[in-house]
């Protein structure tokens, strides 16, 4: 499911990212579900995350499961 970038605001880049611009995501907070988008690309799609989907795709991450 993909969500127009003009009906989404209020984007973030996460603190761990290094303010760089490579491999990074921006989320939107207040949604029903979590839109996500590559912040090179802020006038592309986004993707939406189930909320429990996102807590687990963010959970594998911190436990190292999801190795880059």
């Amino acid at each position: 499911m993909q969500s127009n970038e003009h009906t989404v605001t209020e984007w973030y880049k996460s603190s761990y990212s290094g303010g760089g611009q490579s491999d990074c995501l921006e989320v939107a907070r207040g949604h029903a579900a979590v839109p996500v988008r590559d912040s090179k690309n802020t006038s592309g799609p986004a993707v939406l995350f189930s909320m429990n989907g996102w807590t687990s795709f963010v959970g594998a991450l911190k436990n190292g499961h999801l190795d880059g």
